[in-house]
């Protein structure tokens, strides 16, 4: 292993949820103790590192925890990739290179060229009936994504499905 802590086994449906809801104001981190993913908002990180934890509102102290110890290095906590790591404009082009119809590409290059072009991409994909093979294709690529990622930190991952009561 890279450091002497074990890592707890982590579900593959929660490393990818951390990935799909990463935000600006909310990192995602690995507790290797629990295996569970936590999410600290910014706002909490910031009152920690400036000691103004009392400005806090009740509902956001539950991250306190987490919240000092990943400020104070603890190998417990490990960050977990971002949005940025992943480059979905990357996966909508290899996703267009898997498209058989021509015209239906060729429309989906022209939708990520410019501004709003996620946007643009995911109305055109809705407009040509390729909308679910999109979800399909980028929730798989995700799941390879984070497999990679746990594989690199010696995680290990439970890729049994989401079960209904977990959805």
């Amino acid at each position: 292993m890279k450091d002497s802590m074990r890592t707890a086994t982590v579900k593959l449906y929660d490393l990818t949820d951390a990935l799909e809801m990463d935000s600006e104001t909310i990192s995602s981190w690995l507790d290797r103790n629990t295996g569970k993913v936590v999410m600290v908002e910014s706002e909490v990180m910031d009152a920690v590192e400036a000691e103004e934890e009392d400005d806090l509102l009740d509902w956001q102290r539950e991250e306190l925890v987490a919240a000092r110890a990943i400020s104070a290095g603890d190998p417990r906590y490990l960050a977990l990739p971002t949005k940025f790591d992943f480059h979905e404009y990357r996966y909508m082009e290899k996703f267009i290179g898997t498209i058989a119809d021509a015209a239906k590409a060729d429309q989906l290059w022209q939708a990520i060229k410019g501004k709003g072009a996620f946007r643009y991409f995911k109305d055109t994909a809705h407009r040509l009936d390729v909308i679910d093979d999109w979800y399909r294709y980028r929730d798989e690529a995700m799941n390879e994504f984070m497999l990679r990622w746990a594989e690199v930190n010696e995680i290990t991952v439970d890729q049994a499905p989401r079960g209904p009561a977990q959805s």
